[in-house]
Order: C-alpha cells, then structure tokens, then sequence
C-alpha cells in the first residue's frame, strides 16, 4: 500500500519568521552600505550580524527545517555513490575519445562519397 505525503500549509508564526528573515537580509544590506564611514570592522560585523540572525530566523522555521533535512538526504545520497577509480576513469576518456574519432572519420568519409556521387557523378561537375 503506497503512503502519500500531506504537505502542511505554514503556520502564521512560520510566515513571520520567514518574513523577519527576508527583512533581516535586506537590514544587513542597508546597514553594510550605512555604515561604510564607520570603518570596515563595523560595516562587515553588522552584515554578519544580520546574516547569522536571518539564517537562524529562516531555520527554526518549517520550511528551513524541511531544507536542513533535504539537504542532509542529498549528502547521504551523495555518500552513496560509487565513484569510478582513476584507471576505470581514464578507460571511460579513451573509449568516449576513440568513438568520436571513428565516427569523425565515417562522418568524413560519408560526406565525401556523396560529395563525388552527386558533383561528379551525376552532376558532372569538375572542380
């Protein structure tokens, strides 16, 4: 019996906390650009500041949690993955080089046989 996945509709608190984080990304921009006279120490910690507290914001939301969570699946699926070694790797590269060689040539040859069967042949176009 197959199980379906009911997706939950954000809770008001999830929106504010979405919303804070958009208006957090956008204070630690005016703020970065506000403060240039106050020096560069200033100026990148408030940006940074403000960054940290968006991220924080964004993932102790619903849709944060579930992206924390689609990101550590994809590593795990990532760690799954069986990785070629470097002779099976090189094997792959000579084997895809020598078919594009072959078929360059066929691809040659086939032009020029219908290069002289139509010009000389039956045109009777000398070049």
């Amino acid at each position: 019996m197959a199980t379906s996945q009911v997706e939950t509709v954000s809770s008001g608190g999830d929106k504010a906390k979405l919303a804070l984080a958009v208006a957090l990304v956008l204070a630690a921009l005016v703020a970065f650009y506000m403060l240039a006279k106050q020096g560069q120490i200033v100026q990148w910690g408030a940006l940074l500041v403000c960054l940290g507290a968006a991220v924080v914001m964004f993932v102790t939301s619903e849709p944060g949690k579930q992206f924390v969570a689609f990101g550590r699946d994809a590593w795990r699926e990532v760690r799954k993955v069986v990785w070629p070694t470097r002779k099976e790797a090189i094997q792959m590269t000579a084997y895809v080089f020598a078919f594009v060689v072959v078929m360059a040539l066929f691809l040659w040859l086939t032009d020029k046989t219908l290069e002289w069967l139509f010009y000389d042949l039956i045109l009777g176009w000398k070049k």
